[in-house]
């Protein structure tokens, strides 16, 4: 953050993801003070040294940057309860899993211009702040959801996130991120919960679990997530993730139509174009680049810029504002490129 005064932070739900951001800010001295609807929550968070409040008014309303966390259904009633105690100028932002119905909300109810939805993309099996760490979220992919009338708050948490987390700030549209994400997060909870459910289902439950190695954990690791949460994750990206399910079963089909007809060469194609995108995630060279736009110019060109580079597979590992300009270092999949 430079020598400048850090911003006062808030963060309202301390569950794993809250609790974690909330443990970093407080390990790199910021200002920061939570709250939690939850009593003994916010006890255990008083007994680690923690600010805790007692109201949510009382936590939020000289907050310049406020976090959002907790259950995705409490969510919109959450950014009302904080957007009716902070200021105009606060920015606030949510680390839900899914962004479209949210940022709908939140435009419906001209709050666009102070939020921005935000989800990092980190997590674990576990819940609440006893499972929380300050380094869960550290280089952690970190989907900011920037609008034309929300480009400032956009660059605070941007800035908030990169210099404080590490994290690569990974800008686009809500529908976008909605999108992408049922085929990267919400099909893989569905298909852990498939596998591990027959097997729970499974005469041969015992003998299975006590030969399962890494390939049966790792397939369902997210299986282990409290229930809800993943319903509720699931429920509000309903379409996409059935949009994304019905790709998947096609090649699942394809998959069990050539071993029914026993065609080696089609399952060998089709497991080395599987191996080929699963290799790739440990062999992406993102190129580096730096982008400048006028804050007095027109918000269109910085907006498209930052969509166009989050859904290219790019990231922002910088973004600066001095002298009218706002300056943004990102990283891309390719050759080397303005930004």
């Amino acid at each position: 953050m430079g020598d400048r005064p850090g911003p006062r932070i808030a963060v309202v739900g301390t569950g794993l993801i809250g609790g974690s951001i909330l443990l970093r800010l407080h390990q790199t001295g910021a200002d920061v003070r939570a709250w939690d609807p939850d009593g003994p929550t916010r006890a255990e968070g008083v007994r680690r040294g923690l600010d805790f409040a007692d109201r949510l008014a009382d936590t939020v309303r000289d907050r310049d940057v406020v976090f959002l966390g907790g259950p995705l259904p409490t969510l919109p009633e959450t950014l009302l309860a904080v957007a009716a105690h902070t200021p105009p100028g606060c920015a606030i932002s949510d680390v839900g899993s899914t962004k479209g119905a949210l940022a709908g909300f939140a435009a419906e109810r001209g709050l666009t211009d102070r939020f921005v939805p935000g989800h990092p993309m980190a997590g674990a099996e576990f819940a609440g702040l006893t499972s929380a760490q300050p380094d869960l979220l550290t280089d952690a992919a970190w989907v900011l959801c920037p609008s034309a009338a929300g480009l400032a708050p956009f660059r605070t948490l941007a800035a908030l996130l990169i210099d404080v987390f590490d994290a690569r700030v990974v800008p686009m549209s809500a529908t976008g991120h909605d999108a992408v994400v049922a085929l990267s997060s919400h099909v893989p909870h569905l298909l852990a919960g498939g596998l591990a459910g027959a097997v729970a289902a499974s005469p041969l439950r015992d003998a299975v679990l006590g030969l399962a190695a890494g390939s049966f954990r790792d397939g369902t690791r997210v299986a282990g997530t409290p229930a809800r949460r993943t319903a509720d994750m699931l429920a509000n990206n309903r379409e996409q993730v059935l949009r994304q399910l019905d790709e998947v079963r096609a090649v699942l089909d394809e998959l069990a139509a050539a071993l029914r007809a026993d065609d080696l060469p089609a399952l060998v194609a089709r497991y080395e174009q599987a191996r080929s995108a699963r290799l790739a995630l440990a062999d992406r060279r993102p190129r580096p680049g730096r982008r400048e736009f006028p804050l007095a110019g027109d918000p269109a060109d910085e907006l498209a810029y930052l969509c166009e580079l989050g859904e290219a597979g790019g990231y922002l590992t910088g973004c600066r504002t001095g002298d009218g300009v706002v300056a943004y270092d990102g990283r891309r999949p390719g050759p080397a490129s303005p930004g």
